[in-house]
């Protein structure tokens, strides 16, 4: 068992702040030369995504991979000994080609594409990424980096670990000095949880990678030049002289960016503002090696690093989007993955995991969180306090000045219209509350409140014309000092997707109100279809992993894919004892049907009619078992009704009202997970998918 930090998760959502606000500053000028910074931006101080009319909160590759391969942890039951070769099963799960979370860029040029296409082609991790697989300037670009900072946070204290879980996570796609730089970064973030002085951290580093490499040679160089040269911009220059973009091959080199962060981060003197400056400033990969510097002071410093004259923190509010084949966990906020994340290192130390305030999605207790709320008027502000929680030591204090007209206070569930997903990251996402589960909600009134405070919790969703709505649950009144819960069952023939969930404060209103929790349960019911003819909305709660999911056509759903598996899906982890049913109507395929607990590309169950007339129960754990089989006549053109059920372990499965399967699944079982369609080499159709609680 290891001692862990006892700010432990505070540092952790320190550092996974800090690694958004270094993306999200340099998202909009990635890749421009610090030439071109210079002359049409200046010295970053600040956000410049309005001054480039861009989005701040954006899907990104660094965001995304970094926050979903670590699921290789869990996904294989939190042990140290979690192989290379594991965590790229991990890439295959996660990943749907060509649309999420990496560049695409082609093999040969995007070093990540081309260790997915080995991957996929059966070449294992690390031979995936190898030197030797792939060539020395495809494995040397800069991915391993960008992805590593989770690996450290999962070993606070402990760089050994860090260092280790680094190499095989890195080596996934990279090989050699790309290696070293990831390595690097993730034993001064490990050791950062204890340790504040940065030369120390530099010299602990050092001793986990090879003292003739290129990157301890160019570290060595960048301290000689701070201890010679004051000027940063000056020692931007002999960085860019002695190991540029034109010393290194290929996109985008893991050397010179490394040694912008080393740069940064010595000249920028422990200053948040300065190093983050100093480094976006500087050009090339600017939010890849801003998200790196910014994770590793906000676990050096925590969460007073980001305070000062920059407003970094209010901007972003918690809010950052994944973008995967697990499309539950897409819309998510710097808190929820800060607690996966503890829970994953505190499991690896031998601990048992933990969840504020009895595992409440919303709960508001950590510094300053506000996980994603946002008020719609100025008339209400939003802050978080100390107390005024049954359950924890912090709430969100609504602070209502003159309220005249109703004022919603509203997080993500969904994504909205004007949700950011720039090129080339598609955003992928299920909605993560549907209409009949039910909300529920804890709060109080400040005592010193010269009234009582009406509000109710509501909903934002789209109509059958892709308009939007809301709905309100019941009124409720809270007195002055009192609190109050409440709960509403959302209406069961809301059209999905949901996309917010909050407080309506109702006019008039003066005072404060203190939200302590925000959370909802209940398997939903549901019938999900096209809810009207050119309805475009309802789609958006699938992610699709097939060649072909058009809108165009007569049933809600036609889908083919032109070779291998495809699935399209909805749902999220929370689902776990349910059932789905379809009338499927195959049109030329070798197998179809529907999935259940769907946790990606590699982790399902799926009840499936085959080509050569047989009906099969399939388990897919990184690779593919028959869980039951029996022969099955059918017919292309002509309508099949499937149905399969999942609780606890126990799995059934009926084909045109006849049950054919009930099986117990007592190796490892899926326990949670998505509903899906899945169409191999082929093309089937359907008007809509049931889902409902298990029988």
């Amino acid at each position: 068992m290891t001692t862990l930090p006892n700010d432990y998760l505070e540092r952790v959502y320190a550092g996974v702040l800090g690694k958004l606000i270094g993306v999200y500053l340099g998202r909009p000028f990635e890749g421009w030369t610090y030439e071109k910074i210079m002359e049409q931006l200046g010295e970053i101080t600040g956000y410049v995504h309005e001054r480039l009319n861009k989005p701040l909160i954006v899907t990104d590759d660094d965001i995304s991979g970094t926050f979903t391969f670590l699921r290789a942890l869990p996904d294989y039951g939190n042990r140290r000994d979690l192989t290379a070769a594991q965590i790229g099963q991990t890439w295959l799960n996660y990943l749907i080609e060509r649309r999420t979370i990496l560049w695409w860029g082609g093999k040969g040029n995007s070093t990540e594409h081309t260790a997915y296409m080995r991957l996929k082609q059966g070449i294992p991790a690390p031979d995936s990424g190898s030197i030797a697989t792939n060539g020395k300037i495809v494995a040397e670009q800069i991915g391993a980096q960008i992805f590593i900072d989770g690996w450290a946070m999962v070993a606070p204290g402990d760089p050994a670990l860090a260092a280790d879980l680094a190499r095989r996570a890195a080596s996934v796609s990279h090989d050699g000095e790309a290696i070293y730089g990831a390595q690097v970064i993730a034993v001064m973030e490990a050791l950062a949880f204890v340790e504040s002085d940065l030369n120390k951290l530099l010299d602990a580093a050092l001793t986990f990678i090879p003292a003739d490499s290129t990157i301890a040679r160019m570290i060595g160089d960048i301290r000689g030049w701070h201890k010679q040269e004051p000027d940063w911009r000056k020692a931007r220059a002999l960085l860019e002289a002695h190991y540029g973009y034109d010393k290194y091959g290929g996109v985008c080199h893991m050397v010179p960016n490394h040694g912008l962060i080393i740069l940064s981060l010595l000249y920028g003197e422990d200053d948040f503002n300065k190093s983050l400056m100093i480094v976006n400033t500087s050009g090339w990969d600017t939010d890849c090696n801003s998200g790196n510097v910014g994770c590793l002071l906000g676990i050096k410093n925590g969460l007073a690093t980001l305070e000062g004259k920059v407003d970094w923190r209010g901007p972003v509010a918690d809010r950052m989007y994944i973008s995967s084949a697990d499309g539950g966990r897409s819309i998510t906020d710097a808190t929820l993955e800060s607690i996966h994340i503890v829970n994953a290192g505190r499991q690896l130390a031998g601990l048992a995991p933990e969840y504020p305030k009895q595992g409440a999605r919303f709960h508001f207790d950590l510094p300053g969180s506000v996980q994603g709320f946002l008020s719609s008027a100025d008339s209400v502000k939003l802050e978080n306090v100390a107390g005024h929680s049954a359950l924890g030591s912090r709430s969100l204090a609504l602070h209502c000045q003159d309220v005249s007209a109703p004022v919603i206070v509203a997080t993500l569930t969904g994504a909205p219209a004007d949700i950011g997903a720039p090129p080339p990251y598609d955003m992928a996402v299920s909605p993560t509350l549907y209409p009949s589960q039910t909300i529920r909600a804890v709060l109080s009134a400040d005592s010193g409140n010269g009234q009582p405070i009406s509000a109710r919790l509501v909903v934002s969703a789209y109509d059958a014309h892709d308009q939007p709505i809301t709905r309100t649950g019941p009124a409720f009144s809270a007195a002055p000092g009192a609190t109050v819960e409440t709960s509403w069952t959302v209406d069961s023939d809301l059209i999905s997707p949901i996309v917010r969930v909050g407080l309506q404060l109702d006019a008039p209103a003066a005072g404060t109100i203190y939200l302590d929790t925000l959370t909802w349960d209940g398997m939903p019911t549901l019938t999900l279809k096209r809810p009207a003819r050119n309805s475009v909305r309802w789609r958006e709660a699938w992610v699709s992993a097939m060649d072909h999911f058009d809108p165009f056509w007569y049933e809600s759903f036609r889908v083919a894919h032109n070779s291998g598996r495809g699935m399209v899906s909805q749902g999220t982890r929370e689902w776990r004892d349910y059932q789905v049913s379809a009338d499927l109507i195959p049109h030329m395929i070798d197998a179809g049907g529907l999935g259940i607990r769907v946790q990606g590309m590699r982790r399902y169950y799926a009840l499936l009619i085959t080509r050569d007339r047989k009906i099969q129960l399939v388990k897919m754990l990184d690779s593919e078992s028959v869980l039951a089989e029996a022969d099955f006549a059918w017919n292309e053109e002509e309508t099949i009704s499937l149905r399969v059920s999942a609780e606890g372990n126990r799995l059934r499965a009926w084909a045109n009202g006849k049950l054919v399967f009930d099986v117990q699944d007592t190796d490892n079982p899926l326990l949670e997970g998505a509903a899906a369609l899945f169409c191999q080499d082929g093309s089937l159709s359907t008007d809509e998918v049931r889902i409902e609680p298990a029988p």
